[in-house]
């Protein structure tokens, strides 16, 4: 039975408690719904803040480390607290992070058994110096983006994704044991089943997502490079003849039925799944030119932020309530036009800035805190 209130769609973080979270030994913090500046030197906590809102919304870290990562060295746990803000309705969000045995969430007083309970509770987009590796890196990067945004847009696929990577680990853990016997192949056959029926689910969804990304980002980008350049994806797979669409959507089961018997052999001898879309790739263009191998440094991480620029705007639009921004250092990694350009084309919603040097003069925040030793230490209105 999910625990939150009806509508669940929040739009600010009103007041964040943290007790040994990293390095923030305790913060007792109300938050501005509109633009918020934290400045310090490095390594005083300021991202560390970030993440613990990110925490909220994913349940996780934004910096992808284990629980056992931010919780503050020597103690045995951390406590995360947010009231969360739509409209009229406050809802109260805690959670403990245990060093050793299950995490204890609670929302609005109950406890949360599932994370699809809290879905839409909280949405954030982060912007990070190593945005960079969404282009620049391998293919898995640009997967991971497109399933976080297709797990805030629905519960649905929240689902979706756990249901492909049980299946997943089950195929591959048969193929590893070897197909000795009958029993064996009878298995695989139903596991085969289960995998094109997750992995189709999942592809389509990446595929309607795109539809809407991909326009998006080559708006995003253009206001960024002040150019008319033009943006590309194409969705490539090892099991279809040529990049897919949303046209193809459905031939994918086929498809991957085919593939699947057709590297039967390989995979029973390699115990690996060599096909789907936990294989898959999104490939960027910047003017016909390959994003990852050909693209400069300044135009891949414009590229990386117009990604981000495109996810948040895409969420907001169909969900109704845009996520809380969370820029983290971002102008450290941007020439002075860029981070102008950014700046007057940030969507309206609640934004905290982390920056240990100037920030451009078009910022105008409505509060500033400094953060040092893991102290919020003041602030001005």
């Amino acid at each position: 039975m999910p625990v939150l209130a009806d509508a669940p769609t929040a739009t600010s973080v009103g007041h964040l408690w943290l007790h040994d979270f990293r390095g923030l030994a305790e913060v007792d913090l109300a938050l501005h719904p509109g633009l918020t500046v934290l400045y310090g030197a490095n390594g005083q906590g300021k991202t560390s803040l970030l993440e613990a809102i990110g925490w909220v919304a994913r349940l996780r870290s934004f910096r992808g480390v284990p629980d056992a990562m931010v919780i503050r060295a020597g103690a045995p746990g951390a406590v995360v607290r947010a009231e969360v803000v739509t409209g009229e309705r406050t809802q109260l969000f805690e959670a403990e992070i245990r060093a050793a045995g299950r995490n204890r969430i609670m929302c609005n007083r109950q406890p949360v058994a599932r994370a699809r309970d809290l879905h839409g509770l909280l949405r954030v987009t982060v912007f990070a110096p190593d945005d960079l590796a969404l282009v620049k890196e391998g293919p898995a990067q640009r997967r991971a983006y497109l399933d976080e945004l297709l797990t805030m847009l629905t519960p649905r696929y929240v689902a979706v994704l756990h249901d492909f990577e049980r299946v997943l680990k089950q195929r591959n853990a048969l193929l590893r044991g070897g197909l000795r016997d009958a029993d064996a192949l009878s298995t695989l056959e139903v596991f085969d089943a289960q995998f094109v029926h997750a992995a189709g689910e999942l592809v389509r969804g990446r595929l309607r997502l795109l539809d809407r990304l991909l326009p998006a980002v080559g708006r995003g980008y253009a206001v960024l490079a002040g150019a008319g350049s033009e943006v590309t994806g194409a969705y490539d797979t090892e099991w279809f003849p040529e990049p897919l669409t949303s046209a193809d959507a459905g031939a994918v089961e086929s498809a991957l039925a085919a593939a699947l018997a057709g590297k039967r052999r390989a995979e029973t001898e390699r115990g690996l799944t060599l096909v789907g879309p936990h294989r898959d790739e999104l490939r960027l263009g910047v003017d016909g030119l390959d994003a990852r191998h050909q693209a400069s440094q300044g135009e891949q991480r414009t590229l990386a932020l117009a990604l981000r620029l495109a996810g948040h705007e895409v969420v907001g639009d169909l969900t109704g309530a845009a996520p809380v921004l969370l820029l983290d250092d971002v102008f450290s990694e941007l020439d002075p036009e860029r981070s102008a350009a950014l700046v007057r084309h940030l969507p309206v919603a609640q934004t905290l800035l982390t920056t240990a040097g100037a920030i451009p003069p078009e910022v105008v925040p409505e509060r500033r805190l400094r953060i040092h030793d893991g102290r919020v230490e003041g602030f001005d209105g």
